[in-house]
């Protein structure tokens, strides 16, 4: 069995946090099942939370953090007939040794012991709008808490969003997650480079009924549970030709064609943790001038986004980054008509760019996909800015980005059909998507696995 020891130091964390702020309990449910139909269950997979400070993945658990330190855990009791369907409980017994936890009961006896555990308490923490009802569960202890008020019981006078001190936690991996995200990094690379090199075979060889966009999901899905990993990290993205220009696309039945392009926006989840990759590439193996024109550009603009993400820069630097090399691709391609737009500085003022890139380059990636945390910096003021519509609006600054950090990079440049717009570029969509861990040095792309340089895919695909 894994050490409780990161788990124990991430709790002592909490309990810190909670003495520095004047002393109170913390409450933590982790993720309830979810049925699918009418006798089946969604695969169960816990809250990100309540994994980080246990390491805990059965349903039906709280966890519970005091000031002084101590920690109680509710769990769901030892019932030899309920594992005999579903599975090997580890039950209160066996917790407080398996998990590190001073104290552990059957969850059965959460609501008798809940009101004891925060009478006298100074404030109660527990994470807002992240489980439906638990706001009323709290409410209903703390009325259990003042009912007893004659009798010198004390109720918590404030009540406090827990994730306020998870959030900052999480934003910095500790070498236990960053090993973990490294490996579901090469995992998920190692799944693209099979989906790219299953292209390029069955359109060398067609089989009946075509190459479709879901024989590339089967080989993904295949890849992330042969190396160990439980679930994908999010629906994969598999987008044949112009689907490529639908962001959120999901992986149907289109068939992969000769000349067209294939995004593919896939990764894994492993140990509770989130990769996060996105690689485009010809079908056939082979890129049109048109696609590679603009392939480059897109590639051009995550190198500039790589440079700048380091410490001491902010979390908006490689969107910045990334941004200027796209518009100037615009232009010198005729995406965008340089005598209506202007120069480059002229289109990232006006916007003109989110016709052809209309998302955000990065953001912060670890047991979530897109992983808890600020974007601005905590303690800055806000400074007075021009939003898109340029309307001067109160910003806080960006992010300053620290090692430890883990962000995604992710240019792009989708191409629908309009007016004005060169014919050769039409239904092209490309991104190229990258996590990277910020070092003290620069940053460390943990995702390069599988090749970004387009000879490089050109060579992969016909090998």
């Amino acid at each position: 069995m894994m050490s409780t020891k990161v788990y124990e130091k991430r709790r002592a964390a909490v309990a810190r946090a909670l003495k520095a702020a004047g002393g109170g309990v913390a409450l933590l449910p982790t993720a309830p099942e979810l049925p699918r139909n009418r006798d089946s269950d969604f695969p169960y997979r816990h809250d990100s939370y309540f994994y980080y400070l246990t390491g805990f993945t059965e349903p039906g658990s709280w966890l519970v953090i005091e000031a002084s330190g101590k920690t109680t855990l509710f769990c769901r009791p030892k019932d030899l007939e309920r594992e005999i369907w579903d599975g090997i409980r580890l039950g209160p017994k066996a917790a407080p040794a398996a998990l590190g936890v001073d104290a552990a009961f059957s969850v059965e006896a959460l609501a008798g012991n809940m009101p004891a555990l925060l009478t006298n308490q100074k404030a109660v923490w527990f994470p807002f709008a992240t489980h439906k009802g638990l706001e009323t569960q709290v409410d209903g202890w703390l009325n259990s808490v003042r009912a007893r008020a004659r009798m010198g019981a004390e109720c918590p006078q404030s009540q406090h969003d827990l994730c306020s001190v998870l959030d900052e936690m999480r934003l910095t991996k500790d070498a236990h997650e960053i090993a973990i995200l490294r490996q579901a990094g090469k995992i998920s690379a190692a799944a693209h480079v099979r989906a790219m090199k299953t292209s390029a075979a069955m359109l060398r060889q067609p089989i009946k009924g075509g190459a479709r966009e879901y024989h590339l999901e089967a080989e993904l899905l295949h890849e992330f549970r042969r190396h160990g990993s439980q679930f994908p990290a999010y629906t994969s993205i598999v987008a044949a030709g112009a689907n490529a220009c639908i962001l959120h696309y999901r992986a149907d039945t289109a068939e992969l064609k000769p000349g067209e392009l294939c995004l593919i926006d896939a990764g894994c989840e492993l140990d509770g943790y989130a990769s996060d990759i996105t690689r485009t590439f010809p079908a056939d193996g082979k890129f049109t001038p048109a696609q590679r024109t603009l392939y480059d550009i897109v590639l051009e603009a995550q190198y500039a986004a790589v440079k700048v993400t380091r410490p001491g820069k902010r979390f908006n630097d490689p969107h910045d980054a990334a941004t200027r090399v796209l518009a100037q691709g615009m232009l010198d391609t005729g995406l965008l008509d340089k005598k209506k737009h202007g120069k480059v500085d002229d289109v990232l003022a006006s916007g003109a760019y989110r016709q052809f890139y209309m998302h955000r380059t990065s953001h912060w990636m670890g047991m979530d996909v897109h992983d808890c945390g600020d974007y601005t910096e905590p303690g800055s003021k806000p400074r007075e800015e021009k939003d898109m519509l340029g309307q001067l609006v109160m910003k806080k600054p960006s992010r300053i980005l620290r090692p430890g950090m883990v962000l995604t990079i992710e240019p792009g440049i989708y191409v629908r059909p309009a007016r004005g717009v060169p014919k050769e570029f039409w239904n092209i969509g490309i991104r190229i998507e990258d996590d990277a861990l910020v070092t003290k040095d620069g940053c460390e792309l943990m995702t390069r696995g599988v090749p970004v340089d387009g000879d490089e895919i050109e060579a992969l695909m016909r090998g």
